[in-house]
């Protein structure tokens, strides 16, 4: 049977989600812990290879596997055998031929930053610190912009090998909380390192150096140099995936 997991973590610890040579990663833990909870080698498939640092709070993961435990109890199962910073938040049984990334679907990251004068030591993994103030009206209206199908090349790393570099962002918001700025992005798909770079585009705006106005000749020039730098990794966390058509085989989805 096929199996779906939804995947918490803190990425602090990790090189990312895919499996590299140079450091431990979400999935390499994944497929050790499945291989030895099953008896059988295991090899997960994720719907988002987030970078080094990044968090998640429901990536999506399938596997095949021949075991005779029900789908809906390996997430409990699993989580015994974790490190306490990756947490299988449910598991349920898929049809065969569902694929992670190859569904209808709605993506949501969200970015935060910590806009004080001084570092507060206890969001020092989950936010990025920016010590000068930002406005963040501009930011909210420079992030409004970015909104609706656009060809995001600017805001791709370059090299990234994809047949298209259009996305549909169907909403991009930006909102203060105390000290924290929220920068929360949601689309059809995400390029690589695209929310980092809009993050990092609207802090230069927030911060005076460009103004809103500009987003769209950002946009039109399909030029990574013309957008703004790649924001640091640990002030990501992926929020989670809806598949706009369920397909959870049994009682529960989650």
């Amino acid at each position: 049977m096929r199996v779906r997991l939804i995947v918490a973590y803190d990425g602090t610890n990790y090189k990312g989600w895919q499996v590299q040579p140079n450091g431990i990663t979400i999935e390499e833990v994944l497929n050790k812990k499945l291989t030895e909870l099953l008896g059988e080698e295991i090899v997960v498939t994720g719907a988002s290879r987030t970078d080094s640092g990044v968090h998640s709070l429901g990536n999506v993961a399938i596997f095949d596997t021949n075991t005779r435990m029900p789908a809906d109890k390996i997430s409990f199962a699993l989580n015994q055998r974790l490190p306490e910073d990756i947490v299988v938040q449910n598991s349920c049984e898929v049809p065969a031929d569902w694929h992670p990334r190859c569904q209808n679907s709605r993506k949501t990251y969200e970015y935060r930053i910590l806009n004080r004068t001084f570092r507060m030591p206890t969001r020092r993994f989950d936010t990025y610190f920016y010590h000068h103030p930002l406005d963040v009206e501009k930011m909210q209206k420079a992030a409004s912009y970015l909104e609706g199908e656009h060809d995001f090349k600017s805001f791709c790393a370059v090299g990234a090998q994809v047949k298209t570099t259009v996305r549909t962002i169907y909403s991009c918001e930006v909102k203060k909380d105390g000290d924290i700025i929220t920068i929360r992005v949601e689309g059809n798909g995400f390029l690589y390192n695209m929310v980092r770079i809009i993050a990092g585009t609207l802090v230069k705006v927030g911060g005076g150096e460009l103004s809103p106005e500009q987003i769209p000749k950002i946009l039109a020039a399909c030029d990574r140099s013309a957008a703004g730098p790649t924001a640091p990794a640990h002030g990501l966390t992926m929020i989670g995936i809806e598949y706009l058509d369920e397909v959870c085989i049994g009682e529960y989805c989650g």
